[in-house]
C-alpha cells in the first residue's frame, strides 16, 4: 500500500508540475482541438468545394444538365458567366476552373459529331487542378453519354459496375483525417509529456530530491507513466466526443470506451518510449531531435497515411514491433467499422506485449541513469 501511495502522490506532483507549465498546457489544448480540426478540413491535396464557372453558350437541355452535375462537396455551385468575364475572374483567383460549352453543343452530340468543350484551369493550385480536371472530364462524359442514350442507340457495356462505399459513403476526407490526426497526436503528446517531465526534473535538480527519498526507480517511472497517460487519455476523449463527433459531425460507429481502453494500452508503450528517449537526451533540444527521428517513421509507416500492403515486406514486418501499427488498426476497426473486442483482441494483445517490452527497456535505462547520478 505504501508503494501504491508513493506512485499516486508522485503522479499528482507531475500533474501539478504540468499545470504550472502554461506553454505545455497550451500545446496540449491545441493538439486536441484546433490541430485536429485544421488537419481534417484543410486538405490541399484533395478536391473540396473547388470554385468553378461555366460559360454556357448553348443554353440547351444537355448544357443545363452538365451545369447541374457540379455540386458539393467536390465543387461549389457553378457560376454562370459570359466569355468576357472568364479571364478577369481567373486573373483575380475567383475560379479554379472555367468550362466553356460552345454553341450548338447538344445538336452536334445528337448528330454524332464530336464537339469540343474548353476547360480553363488555374494551375497554380496544382494538385486540385490535376484532380479536378479528371473529375470534370468524367462528369461531362457521363452526362453527355447518358443524355445521348435517350435519342440514339448506344452500345452498352456488358458489365455495369455498382459502387458501394462502406464506412464513409460520402467519401468525406474529414472523416479519415480527423481520426488519423487524433491518433498521431496521442502518440506525439504521450512521448513529449513523459520525456519533458523527466528532463524537467533533471534540469531543475528535483531528481536529486527524489533520490534521497525511500523511492525506487520503478515507482518514479510508474508515476510519470500514469499521470501523463491520464492527461493524454482525457484530452483524447474530449477531442473524440466534442471535436470529432460534435463539431465535425463525424459518425463514431463503435464503442468509445473500447477505443479508450486500447488507447490506454498504446499510451503504456509510448510513455515508456518517452522516458527511454529522455534518458538518452541531456537537454530538451536533444530530446526534440530524437523525437523527430522516432516520431516521423512511427506516423508515416503505421498504416494511417499509407496502406501497409503497399510497403516493402521488410518495412511492413519491422513495423509490427511499433505500437502505432496496432493502434491504427484497432482505431479504424472500432471507430469506423464498429468492431467489438472479439475482432480487435489481437491488437490489444500486441499493444500489451510491446508496451511491456518498452517499459522494461525504459526501466533498465532509467535505473542506469539514476545510478550514475547518485
Amino acid at each position: 500500500m505504501m508503494q501504491l501511495a508513493n506512485i499516486y502522490f508522485l503522479g499528482i506532483k507531475e500533474l501539478r508540475s504540468l499545470g504550472r507549465d502554461p506553454v505545455m498546457l497550451i500545446f496540449v489544448l491545441y493538439a486536441f482541438s484546433l490541430a485536429i480540426y485544421a488537419a481534417a478540413t484543410a486538405v490541399p491535396e484533395t478536391l473540396i468545394k473547388a470554385p468553378i464557372a461555366i460559360v454556357d453558350e448553348d443554353r440547351s437541355q444537355l448544357s443545363n444538365r452538365i451545369v447541374s452535375a457540379f455540386y458539393e462537396p467536390y465543387f461549389l455551385p457553378p457560376k454562370l458567366i459570359t466569355i468576357s468575364e472568364m479571364d478577369r475572374r481567373m486573373d483575380a483567383g475567383l475560379d479554379t476552373f472555367a468550362l466553356i460549352i460552345p454553341p450548338n453543343f447538344q445538336e452536334d452530340v445528337l448528330a454524332g459529331r464530336r464537339p469540343e468543350i474548353q476547360l480553363n484551369v488555374d494551375a497554380t493550385r496544382m494538385t486540385q487542378a490535376f484532380t479536378g480536371s479528371n473529375y470534370i472530364a468524367t462528369i461531362v462524359n457521363d452526362e453527355t453519354q447518358s443524355f445521348a442514350q435517350r435519342y440514339r442507340d448506344t452500345r452498352q457495356l456488358p458489365v455495369e459496375l455498382t459502387l458501394r462505399a462502406r464506412f464513409n459513403p460520402s467519401l468525406n476526407e474529414a472523416w479519415f483525417g480527423s481520426i488519423m490526426e487524433l491518433i498521431n497526436n496521442v502518440t506525439m503528446l504521450s512521448i513529449v509529456l513523459t520525456g519533458a517531465a523527466l528532463i524537467r526534473e533533471r534540469e531543475h535538480g528535483t531528481i536529486e530530491h527524489l533520490l534521497v527519498m525511500p523511492l525506487t526507480p520503478l515507482q518514479i517511472m510508474l508515476s510519470k507513466v500514469w499521470s501523463m497517460a491520464l492527461v493524454v487519455l482525457v484530452a483524447c476523449a474530449f477531442a473524440l466526443i466534442f471535436i470529432i463527433r460534435g463539431l465535425m459531425s463525424v459518425p463514431i460507429e463503435g464503442s468509445i470506451t473500447l477505443f479508450l481502453i486500447g488507447a490506454g494500452l498504446h499510451l503504456f508503450a509510448t510513455t515508456s518510449m518517452g522516458i527511454f528517449l529522455a534518458t538518452l537526451a541531456r537537454s530538451m533540444p536533444q530530446f526534440g531531435l530524437l523525437l523527430i527521428l522516432v516520431l516521423l517513421p512511427l506516423e508515416m509507416l503505421s498504416g494511417g497515411s499509407t496502406p501497409r500492403e503497399s510497403m516493402p515486406d521488410i518495412v511492413r514486418n519491422l513495423m509490427l514491433a511499433a505500437p502505432n501499427t496496432h493502434f491504427v488498426a484497432l482505431a479504424q476497426s472500432i471507430l469506423y467499422r464498429g468492431a467489438g473486442f472479439s475482432i480487435v483482441w489481437p491488437q490489444f494483445a500486441a499493444l500489451l506485449l510491446i508496451g511491456s517490452v518498452f517499459f522494461g527497456l525504459a526501466l533498465m535505462r532509467f535505473r542506469k541513469t539514476i545510478g550514475t547520478m547518485a
